[in-house]
């Protein structure tokens, strides 16, 4: 092992692969949604790559394409396993690799969504994260609810629930289960904690009916870029998913946040940058350029539009070209914001015809694309990891399962042979995997400083 500083990788799944036409592909798995297979084959790929994580995104939405006809006829994503059932199935036919689910703060409930992802964790020996989402899109008609939040409410409702599970999480102390038969004494109730929170949103005593997670806490990520996600991900978070285009863009992001720790009391080793990168690889640049043409040529012309109409809500592109320049973005949106600066930011910066704009986020969704031989995605990745861009990438494969497996067998020894990444997992647990420290039990030091006081 390597001294000097290493990356980590994710795997970000998103079942048939993240092209928007990927099933199409001769080459991926056309039910992949609701293919434990397919899943099983991807997280031992992953571990194989020694990957620290794989990670699919999810949302409570039922399905916005289902008011398309069209476009529900032609799209695959629409039905996939809910994460932390998929992820508690696939954590026993793995043994280190760690596993990220998405859950809302928005359209879920603390105590449920703690208890959850505790028992993910003993389930999966300390291997398990949670995505915190606020939910940008309106999926309040499937929930008892009146509407859909605002941006602002959203970010504020997630700072309070995100302190509550970690609070819950600490109902127990590490050694409050004494278990001891003969003496029939099973646990100790000065180190069981009750929460009795009252805040804005949320009224919960605890303490939570699952033992305090193998990891402490599972591990904290998050994803939300615009000025409140930041702040939140700057006191809460231990690892960002972020969108970036340019080196430039990753760098202010990554100096913005780290910049913020401070005034929490953290430190920049204590929250890990990690950048999707949509990687299309071929033997030669000709190659892997052809091969990034073949996948594109396979989006029908109804995506298309559907692809567009999502970033132009509220606007009528009936009267527009698919070569026409791509007009202003309309800005006035309550929903994904960071997502929308990303979009409106690749749309000025390459003055972009609406056909060109389809096909910039058809398969990454915004994030980087990289199309090259295996040398030149090490590269690419190599130039933002030691120039203060990224502290690890979140692998974003055109094509499942065989975009995961070109990676893994190709790009991963260079990375290895640099000494950019391990060649053995550091430890059993995703926190010891990722070099994050355990938290402190909030209670227990509580008590701690009580008796010594």
């Amino acid at each position: 092992m390597s001294d000097k500083r290493q990356l980590k990788l994710g795997a970000f799944i998103m079942a048939t692969g993240h092209h928007v036409s990927a099933w199409r592909h001769p080459d991926s798995q056309a039910d992949a949604g609701l293919n434990i297979d397919h899943y099983k084959q991807l997280a031992q790929t992953a571990e194989r790559g020694k990957f620290d994580l794989v990670f699919v995104a999810d949302s409570p939405a039922g399905w916005e394409r289902a008011k398309d006809p069209e476009a529900l006829r032609r799209s695959s994503q629409g039905a996939h396993f809910e994460p932390v059932t998929l992820w508690a199935a696939l954590s026993q036919v793995t043994s280190h690799i760690g596993f990220v689910a998405t859950a809302s703060t928005t359209y879920e409930d603390p105590y449920l969504l703690a208890r959850k992802f505790a028992s993910l964790d003993h389930i999966s020996k300390g291997r398990a994260a949670w995505n915190v989402v606020t939910t940008g899109a309106d999926v309040s008609a499937n929930f008892s609810i009146p509407g859909h939040p605002a941006h602002a409410d959203r970010y504020e409702r997630a700072e309070e629930f995100v302190d509550l599970v970690t609070g819950l999480w600490d109902s127990y102390e590490d050694d409050a289960f004494i278990r001891d038969k003969e003496s029939g004494v099973y646990l100790d109730p000065d180190k069981v904690h009750q929460l009795n929170h009252k805040g804005k949103f949320f009224s919960v005593s605890g303490p939570l009916n699952v033992g305090r997670p193998v990891q402490g806490h599972p591990v904290v990520v998050q994803a939300g870029a615009s000025e409140p996600g930041r702040a939140l991900a700057a006191r809460t978070a231990e690892m960002i998913f972020t969108a970036n285009q340019t080196l430039e863009d990753a760098q202010e992001f990554y100096a913005d946040v780290k910049g913020r720790l401070a005034r929490y009391g953290r430190t920049p080793d204590q929250l890990l940058i990690s950048p999707g990168i949509f990687p299309v690889l071929g033997g030669t640049e000709k190659e892997a350029a052809e091969n990034y043409d073949f996948i594109q040529s396979l989006i029908h012309p109804s995506i298309a539009w559907t692809i567009l109409q999502r970033h132009y809500k509220g606007f009528d592109l009936s009267g527009y070209d698919l070569d026409d320049r791509a007009p202003p973005l309309p800005q006035d949106t309550e929903l994904n914001k960071s997502r929308l600066k990303l979009v409106t930011d690749l749309v000025e910066r390459n003055n972009l015809t609406l056909r060109q704009l389809y096909l910039a986020v058809a398969g990454a969704r915004g994030h980087r694309t990289v199309v090259g031989t295996p040398e030149q995605i090490a590269d690419a990745i190599e130039v933002w990891f030691v120039n203060g861009a990224a502290d690890a990438f979140n692998i974003m494969p055109p094509i499942l399962p065989t975009g995961l497996t070109d990676f893994v067998d190709q790009v991963v020894p260079l990375l290895q042979r640099r000494g950019l990444f391990r060649t053995e997992y550091e430890g059993t647990t995703l926190r010891d995997n990722l070099g994050l420290a355990r938290p402190v039990n909030r209670f227990a030091a509580q008590r701690q400083a009580r008796a010594a006081g």
